[in-house]
């Protein structure tokens, strides 16, 4: 189980694009971003040869940072259906890694990570950003959405075990 007390915390927003992760250390309410970034691949890429990329990239990263935990995003009723499948496989392949290393792995729809992070389940991304670069004490996020998503997700899991 991940406790609040001392974790480490790999965040992940998931895509077939763009896989937005990071690995974020709590300790009480003191939170250290120690790595973030992106798996992006090639969109002229066959879908087998992207979902292996996110395979061996999220492999290299789990067994190199060994997180305590996983916190990733749950997959949501889409508009666009073209996406949700591709999604889907991504975050199959994702959720393959972190069993292989036996990490215990937290779901949360992105209404649930505006809740716990703003109060308020249809929140803005700037102030999901705001409330995430306050619980850092950071002026400046990564630049890609992805990967500020991927830390809104890690913030949220430590909030929501100690509820």
């Amino acid at each position: 189980m991940c406790y609040n007390d001392c974790m480490k915390i790999l965040g992940i927003d998931p895509g077939m694009a763009i896989v937005g992760y990071s690995l974020l250390d709590c300790e009480g309410d003191n939170y250290v971003l120690l790595h973030s970034g992106s798996v992006q691949t090639d969109k002229n890429k066959s879908e087998s040869a992207r979902l292996l990329e996110i395979y061996n990239d999220m492999d290299t990263l789990v067994e190199k940072f060994k997180p305590d935990c996983c916190a990733i995003e749950k997959l949501f009723f889409f508009r666009n259906t073209t996406t949700v499948m591709p999604v889907a496989h991504a975050r199959g392949v994702i959720l393959t890694v972190l069993e292989k290393y036996n990490v215990p792995v937290f779901e949360y729809t992105p209404i649930e990570v505006k809740q716990v992070l703003t109060g308020y389940g249809r929140a803005e991304k700037k102030e999901v950003e705001r409330m995430v670069k306050l619980t850092l004490g950071v002026e400046v996020l990564p630049k890609l959405d992805d990967t500020v998503d991927s830390i809104a997700i890690a913030i949220c899991h430590t909030r929501r075990s100690i509820v």
